[in-house]
This record gives C-alpha cells, sequence and structure tokens, in this order.
C-alpha cells in the first residue's frame, strides 16, 4: 500500500485486513518522547485498531515470520529505524553495509513468511529531491526497498486523496 502522506493509505489497508481473525499489526515507529503532534497520529492509529489485533512494536524482520494476517504500518519508519539503528546518520564506519543487511532481511523475511502482509509505505520519490544527503539517502533507501517488496507482491496498491488505486 503505496501513498503519500495523509493520503489515506493505513485507512485502506486497514479495510483490506478487517474481516481477518488473526490480524497482528507491527507498529514500527518508536515513540517520540515530547512530540505531541506525533503521539496524536499514533493514538489515531490505535484509536482504530480492532481489540481483536495483536499489536507488535517491532523493526525486526523476523517478527514478519507468523502465520496469520499481518499489517505492517509503515514500512517508511521501519526503514528510518533502521537506518537509526546502523548508524547511517551519524556515519558510523560500516553503517552502510548495516544498512544493506537489515534491509535485506526485510526483503528476505517479507518473501519467506507464510503470513498474508499487508504493508502500508511512503511513495517519497514523488516530489521534491531532499536538499540534504541524509535526506536523499533516505529517500534512495526507501525507494528501493519499496520496488524489492512490491517486485514479489501479490498486489499493490497505489492510495492518493483517499482513492485507492490497484497497480498489481
Amino acid at each position: 500500500m503505496l501513498g503519500g502522506s495523509r493520503s489515506g493509505k493505513s485507512a485502506h489497508a486497514e479495510s483490506l485486513v478487517a474481516d481477518a481473525r488473526d490480524v497482528t499489526y507491527l507498529a514500527t515507529s518508536p515513540p517520540f518522547p515530547g512530540d505531541a503532534e506525533w503521539a496524536e497520529r499514533v493514538a489515531a492509529h490505535r484509536a482504530r485498531r480492532p481489540t481483536g489485533w495483536t499489536t507488535l512494536e517491532t523493526t525486526a524482520p523476523s517478527d514478519l515470520l507468523r502465520r496469520g494476517t499481518v499489517l505492517v504500518d509503515s514500512v517508511t519508519t521501519w526503514v528510518a529505524a533502521l537506518m537509526d539503528e546502523t548508524g547511517v546518520w551519524t556515519d558510523e564506519a560500516g553503517a552502510a553495509d548495516r544498512l544493506a543487511r537489515r534491509c535485506d532481511a526485510l526483503v528476505e523475511a517479507w518473501t519467506m513468511t507464510p503470513a498474508h502482509v499487508v504493508a502500508v509505505s511512503d511513495e517519497v520519490g514523488l516530489g521534491v529531491v531532499p536538499e540534504t544527503p541524509a535526506g536523499r539517502l533516505f529517500r534512495d533507501t526507501l525507494g528501493t526497498v519499496n520496488q524489492r517488496l512490491a517486485g514479489t507482491a501479490d498486489e499493490v496498491w497505489f492510495v492518493v486523496a483517499g482513492l485507492p488505486q490497484r497497480l498489481r
């Protein structure tokens, strides 16, 4: 499920799994203490989830390796977290290789899971070219991960202004 910010992609993804019996919601964004606006976004997402869903707050690709239905929200925040965890933002030695391995692990888990997975991700390559090298690295990394996941997906959706369009 690809789309821009506030496009309706999460709500559409949730509607696709609404009738599933066993849903695990992988929340991939860490909390940001002191960020009230982010806390409101997280609260809105939590409020929409049915009480029967299991929520895991994780960035471990192995958490995709489960049965049932998995809703990942979102690949965007997952990639950002991987960039944090691997030291890319601070130019640590070996960070690019660690990031590549973590992205490979995510794609591998995606292709190996027996679960029905619906993933939400931002399409960040449609707008302005980021001014900073870090911004461009994030855009490029997410774009590559999105391509790899979409290349193995049974269905790919693009949501614009709340209107979902099936691409594949």
